[in-house]
């Protein structure tokens, strides 16, 4: 079995939008791809994804995937339907995990691609140039002064921005997108613009001051001019490398093994083909490809994100 499709799991959220599950309350965001969800078809259905990942062993994870988070599945995946500000955040690295959260924590680095961005749509990546460790610390522990040194941009669609752990950041209403993570959903907020504190919603200040890197870029890049058949490049990093496939006709495409493959459509739909294995998928639904499985193709017309560690 060289494919394994998951069922998304849907989170509430304050900030959340109509955009992925009408629904009230909100839904902020889809989980495509966790180790917590479960198999949606097959003779692993109702399994957990760790489970699996645990039981197929690196063979089918890929050796660099089984390494880089000790023979977990290496990537939380997630669509993101921002209707208002998340708090302004900030991720710990692996070493901060550890000591912050304990033995069986990761850090969080991860990307985001825009898909759809409302006119004037913004977002908070990183603080501006030459603000102390000092300066930000106390702005840290200030509550709405952080927001005097944050670095804000206007998002547009196809936007990707990479988010080492450290990077302080918030996404604004208007803006739905895809996130590719480590396995890891460790968060400290700085500051949640003020709403009523609830449960769940707490601010982790000493955490935010301690892990927080004043030198992190935010650096949002546009997505350049494509013409398909293409694979292009839009984060590389220790972590994960993250691709967009565009296509019009049949692709052929490989796994190593170094690592399994995680596709997501963003537009259209494709026919994802192991010799007589066949997945069809729609937009917004994923697949996990075996390290192992070798050469397939992508039949069809779409757009396609795939997240993978190299």
């Amino acid at each position: 079995m060289n494919f394994l499709q998951l069922t998304p799991a849907y989170h509430t959220r304050i900030w959340g939008g109509q955009n992925l599950k009408a629904r009230q309350p909100p839904i902020g965001e889809a989980w495509l791809i966790y180790e917590a969800n479960r198999v949606a078809t097959g003779p692993w259905a109702g399994r957990t994804l760790a489970e699996v990942t645990a039981e197929r062993g690196a063979a089918w994870l890929g050796q660099r995937a089984a390494a880089v988070a000790g023979g977990r599945f290496p990537l939380l995946i997630k669509l993101l339907d921002c209707a208002d500000w998340l708090s302004v955040q900030v991720h710990p690295n692996d070493e901060q995990a550890l000591h912050w959260e304990g033995a069986g924590q990761f850090g969080k680095t991860e990307a985001w691609h825009i898909l759809r961005a409302e006119p004037g749509a913004r977002l908070i990546a990183g603080v501006k140039p030459g603000t102390t460790a000092e300066t930000l610390a106390h702005a840290i522990r200030g509550g709405a002064t952080i927001l005097d040194h944050v670095q804000y941009h206007v998002a547009q669609n196809g936007d990707t921005i990479h988010m080492p752990a450290g990077t302080l950041h918030a996404l604004g209403p208007g803006l739905l997108l895809y996130e590719v993570q480590q396995t890891s959903d460790i968060t400290y907020r700085v500051y949640d613009w003020d709403r009523p504190a609830q449960a769940g919603r707490a601010l982790h200040i000493e955490q935010s001051v301690a892990v927080t890197d004043p030198r992190a870029p935010g650096q949002v890049a546009p997505l350049p001019a494509l013409t398909a058949p293409v694979v292009q490049p839009l984060v590389t990093c220790p972590y994960f490398v993250l691709e967009l496939i565009v296509h019009t006709a049949p692709l052929a495409l490989s796994t190593t093994s170094a690592s399994c493959h995680a596709l997501t459509v963003i537009e259209g739909q494709v026919e994802v083909i192991k010799d007589a294995e066949r997945v069809t998928l729609q937009r917004f639904e994923s697949v996990i490809i075996a390290a192992d499985a070798g050469d397939y193709q992508l039949a069809g017309t779409a757009r396609v994100l795939r997240a993978r560690v190299e």
